[in-house]
């Protein structure tokens, strides 16, 4: 893997030895995966070739959309949402989560050197303040218990005013016994949130971050619940704050969360296709 097989970026640090690895699988051992986006807008979009715009740095991204480019190399936008809250991790303020599954890794490193993403890029350049892109497989999670309740008889359903929520969680666990500790709150968790008719989407093991600041992460979770008067029953229930002071919070070294209303969701479906 050489350093122009990936556009010049300004928005973040390219993992080139990750990149790499996405390189290195034979096409008969390749396989989908799943890239985590986490984006923050620049106010105003700057065009590294110096051209003048008036566009917004969110507006800059809407102009990058490469649906064609995904198209092209059977790539899909399987998950978008802008963040209504983010509820942990200060030092980013994230605006817009997406996540994208290619049928293989290669297929991500073709999609770089298509020339008319190579030109479309550039709009993304110029908007972005910064982004991680982090590379996942999906991993094992815990199967729905045959007492969960319907979503139509839990005590804060879905409702006009107050829809669906999901609520993304990046996590990097202590080394040591973190991810122990992070079993012992998610089995508090599940009893205190099942009632309320939280649903697992998406568990995501991290491979690698392809675009980043120099961190790595463990997982990447998406949970959803039917509003977000739900989510907030279960966030301020006595023994999940316990539970989170006694385990959760050993558990973690790193961790962003937000709460999104995505725009389009498939990604549960996309891992099951």
């Amino acid at each position: 893997m050489h350093n122009q097989d990936l556009p010049d970026i300004t928005y973040g640090t390219i993992d080139q030895e990750y990149a790499a690895h996405l390189g290195s699988f034979a096409p008969e051992d390749d396989q989908p995966f799943w890239m985590v986006n986490l984006m923050r807008y620049r106010d105003k979009a700057v065009y590294v070739d110096g051209r003048e715009s008036d566009l917004t740095g969110r507006q800059a991204d809407d102009a990058y959309s490469p649906f064609r480019q995904f198209r092209t190399v059977g790539a899909e936008l399987v998950f978008l949402a802008d963040v209504e809250e983010q509820l942990a991790g200060d030092d980013q303020v994230w605006e817009r989560i997406a996540v994208v599954r290619y049928p293989t890794r290669q297929s991500f490193l073709d999609m770089q050197n298509l020339p008319d993403y190579v030109e479309l890029h550039a709009h993304k350049d110029a908007g972005m303040a910064s982004t991680f892109v982090i590379g996942c497989q999906p991993m094992t999670w815990p199967e729905l218990p045959a007492e969960a309740p319907s979503l139509d008889s839990v005590p804060h359903p879905s409702t006009p005013d107050d829809g669906p929520v999901v609520i993304m969680h990046v996590l990097k666990f202590n080394e040591g016994g973190g991810s122990e500790d992070m079993d012992i709150y998610q089995n508090a968790a599940a009893r205190i949130a099942l009632p309320h008719g939280v649903r697992i989407d998406a568990w995501l093991e991290v491979e690698g971050t392809i675009v980043g600041d120099g961190r790595s992460w463990d997982q990447i979770r998406f949970n959803v619940f039917p509003s977000q008067a739900a989510f907030m029953a279960v966030a301020m229930d006595p023994d999940r704050l316990a539970a989170q002071a006694d385990n959760r919070e050993p558990a973690i070294a790193d961790t962003y969360t937000m709460m999104m209303r995505p725009l389009i969701n498939r990604l549960g479906a996309s891992i099951n296709d």
